[in-house]
């Protein structure tokens, strides 16, 4: 049996729909959930003034879960497709996935 991972992509709301069309056209994941957040950082330099009097960052998270199997190529063709974006990204493994 695959292991799979759930991977997070947090990006500026700005990609939104460049991010959705490419998640579903890429055909490298059927079902991912977006949500809207705020990020918050002690580090300043990429906040405009509004963000930092606020203390927070509105942002964007994907997540998705993946077979370890496709992870690898994922990983390549965002940083190929979106090189210099900004969107940071985390791995986890999961224990359990399914429907009920």
């Amino acid at each position: 049996m695959n292991r799979k991972f759930l991977i997070t992509l947090v990006a500026d709301p700005a990609m939104e729909e460049v991010l959705v069309d490419w998640l579903l056209s890429s055909g490298m994941s059927h079902d991912f959930t977006t949500s809207h957040i705020y990020g918050h950082s002690s580090q300043h330099q990429n906040l405009s003034l509004a963000e930092q009097v606020t203390g927070r960052k509105r942002q964007l998270r994907f997540q998705m879960c993946l077979e370890e199997s496709k992870l690898t190529s994922v990983l390549e063709q965002l940083q190929t497709d979106f090189k210099g974006s900004n969107i940071h990204y985390w791995i986890l493994p999961v224990a359990d996935e399914g429907w009920i």
